[in-house]
């Protein structure tokens, strides 16, 4: 096994590496743990991915009629090109988009659960 070692002495081993132990070499092991998150209880939790799998949903099918539209204004523009050079703007405009509708998708997730302000709410609470 590998073990790591940390510049005051802590020596742990990889298999074993946990939060725990991090927050011990830290010097954090005695803080409170976080708030309850409205994300804990099931209905909640529930309700919150349902909306997130439908806005994801309809991003997914805006992304496909953008890539659709992006690719026959191409074609009109441009006529035979390479379908190496179709492949890469389709494959790059749906990445983009599906991943910063992801991305977005979570923040508004995290904002409209309630789960920001838990964690600030504990944050505040570990300043005083």
């Amino acid at each position: 096994m590998n073990a790591l070692s940390w510049p005051d002495g802590l020596i742990l081993e990889v298999s074993t590496f946990s939060m725990k132990a991090v927050a011990m070499a830290s010097g954090r092991a005695h803080e409170a743990p976080m708030a309850q998150s409205p994300l804990d209880d099931p209905a909640t939790a529930l309700a919150i991915w349902t909306r997130f799998r439908r806005l994801m949903r309809w991003m997914f099918l805006t992304t496909l009629a953008t890539v659709i539209g992006a690719l026959s204004i191409l074609y009109r523009q441009e006529g035979r090109v390479s379908i190496h050079f179709y492949i890469a703007v389709a494959v790059g405009i749906a990445f983009a988009m599906l991943l910063m509708s992801g991305l977005m998708g979570l923040v508004f997730l995290s904002n409209a659960s309630g789960h920001d302000a838990a964690v600030s709410k504990s944050d505040a609470e570990e300043q005083d």
